[in-house]
């Protein structure tokens, strides 16, 4: 049974849980708990309501009603959130969901403005629509049609980036739009929680990346997912051991994965800053912050955990985003910006 990032599971339980990772343990699906029911919430489906949790609200609730699926992952020395294989009632995935709507025809605004993007990244980006789905509330039919984001998946890294240059040249043009400073102040505000970037440093990665706009006034996300045959691996095949905090000054050399969960950086030409002097080969980001923060060719400055991974392959690598805020953590590109 196989799932990966921006699927949904819906199991036996009536619970909504969101993969993700690309590899499992053979008898589970790693994911997390995204809807539970619940007679007053706000989000309804076949005639039932149901509300959403954030992380904490997600384990507490496990804990206290299903702690079948809380996975002891040893690997990794952690409790992690995942579906046993007979308690899948469904897997829900993005390609299948845009397909229905495309077949059956929006039934409100909101799923009309998700053809809008399929039919631009097809037209402008030559990405075909079996590459391409719909994921977050949409997916299990929970949105709101008047309030709800969309979550637009690309399927294949190099579709991604194709789809991302085609909205550069989309956006501010017909339907869709860039978004606004007072945008992106909420968003710095709810990320960036120390000095590591300051609020014109945020705003001139984050409008370069173009993976995020409008569409018709609606906030959307273009999120890459790897096609099957870019995922390799096993669960567990490696192992990740912290070594201390370092900083580090890199060249990036592939960024095709700078969008991925993890977002991945491979670097050459390193110099350590602070911190071991051993041979790193990437720089991962496990927050939404440092996604897309580089491109190839790029001199970088990175700051975060060192670790060294073995198993499958051996090597060095430097971790940004190993707390929730990320504090002092940092992947920042090496000249002025302003």
């Amino acid at each position: 049974m196989r799932s990966r990032p921006r699927d949904f599971v819906y199991t036996v339980d009536d619970l909504f849980f969101a993969t993700t990772s690309y590899l499992h343990p053979r008898d589970r699906i790693i994911a997390f708990l995204r809807y539970i029911p619940d007679p007053g919430g706000e989000r309804s489906r076949d005639g039932r309501r149901y509300s959403k949790v954030d992380s904490e609200g997600a384990y507490r609730f496990l804990e206290e009603n299903y702690p079948t699926y809380l996975y002891e992952a040893e690997s990794i020395g952690k409790i992690m959130l995942a579906v046993p294989h007979e308690l899948i009632e469904e897997i829900m995935t993005p390609t299948r969901r845009l397909k229905e709507i495309m077949e059956e025809g929006p039934s409100d605004e909101l799923l009309e403005k998700v053809l809008i993007i399929a039919d631009a990244f097809h037209e402008e980006a030559s990405i075909s629509f079996d590459d391409m789905g719909v994921s977050g509330s949409i997916l299990p039919s929970l949105h709101d049609p008047e309030n709800s984001d969309i979550d637009f998946v690309i399927y294949g890294l190099e579709n991604h980036r194709k789809a991302l240059e085609a909205f550069a040249q989309l956006k501010d043009h017909g339907p869709f739009k860039s978004l606004s400073e007072d945008y992106w102040l909420k968003v710095y505000k709810k990320r960036i929680k120390d000095n590591s970037l300051s609020f014109e440093e945020f705003c001139w990665y984050e409008e370069r990346k173009n993976n995020r706009g409008l569409v018709d006034g609606t906030l959307f996300d273009i999120l890459a997912t790897r096609s099957w045959d870019e995922i390799e691996g096993s669960w567990s095949d490696t192992v990740y051991e912290p070594l201390g905090r370092i900083k580090i000054k890199a060249r990036v050399y592939d960024a095709m994965a700078a969008f991925d969960n993890p977002a991945i950086y491979k670097v050459e030409d390193v110099s350590i800053l602070e911190g071991p002097r051993v041979d790193i080969d990437e720089v991962v980001s496990f927050t939404h912050t440092y996604a897309g923060q580089a491109k190839e060719g790029e001199m970088i400055i990175a700051k975060g955990v060192l670790e060294r991974y073995s198993g499958a392959k051996e090597g060095y690598r430097v971790v940004v985003g190993t707390t929730r805020e990320a504090l002092n953590e940092y992947i920042k590109v090496n000249y002025p910006i302003f």
